[in-house]
């Protein structure tokens, strides 16, 4: 079945719902962006949800140490690592980590896994941006047998293609269930859900 991410949580509200409508995992941004949380607040979330949602914080070309720190003081499960970082920080960081990889234009099935073959980590996003919206020509992924979680541009309307197409291990959607950056659509998550679980 295809796991559900919901990030660029902001607050608890938008994290129970989540939760509460069938998502696996929130996740809550570190990086700077419209959506980004401080490591106490994350916390505080993180201890007010279920006990068997991951929780998963996004990092982007940050200090290893500043990674290290964050971490720690959130509370997160899991790492997402969203930039350039070196294979180096997935073996140093005492969590599993999510390697995201950037998706250009130009890129092919083959270029694709040259880009992962440097990261030994739990999974990779494929992703054309950072919160942009954007989707990709999700056909390079097909045949690739590594956990992949695909993002960029999934709504609840077009979420279902991906998965029905490629089976992915997960999906990752953030702006797609927006009413605005870092407030969440209860709707549109219940649909989004709704969708992935029809597909899976």
């Amino acid at each position: 079945m295809t796991r559900i991410k919901v990030c660029g949580i902001t607050n608890l509200d938008d994290a129970l719902t989540a939760i509460e409508m069938g998502a696996d995992a929130i996740g809550f941004v570190f990086a700077s962006s419209d959506r980004h949380v401080r490591p106490e607040q994350a916390r505080k979330i993180i201890q007010k949800v279920a006990p068997f949602a991951i929780s998963v914080g996004v990092f982007m070309d940050q200090e290893l140490d500043m990674i290290k720190r964050q971490v720690q003081c959130s509370g997160i499960d899991v790492v997402q690592l969203h930039g350039a970082e070196p294979s180096s920080y997935c073996t140093k960081l005492n969590r599993r980590v999510i390697k995201r990889i950037h998706i250009a234009e130009d890129t092919t099935t083959a270029s694709l896994l040259t880009a992962m073959e440097p990261y030994c980590v739990s999974s990779f996003l494929l992703d054309p941006g950072t919160g942009s919206g954007q989707i990709f020509d999700w056909s390079i992924v097909q045949g690739i047998n590594i956990p992949v979680i695909i993002a960029g541009g999934l709504g609840p309307d077009n979420v279902g293609q991906v998965v029905q197409m490629l089976h992915p291990y997960g999906v990752d959607v953030c702006s797609g269930v927006e009413i605005a950056p870092g407030v969440k659509d209860p709707d549109r998550i219940r649909d989004f859900i709704a969708e992935v679980r029809r597909c899976s």
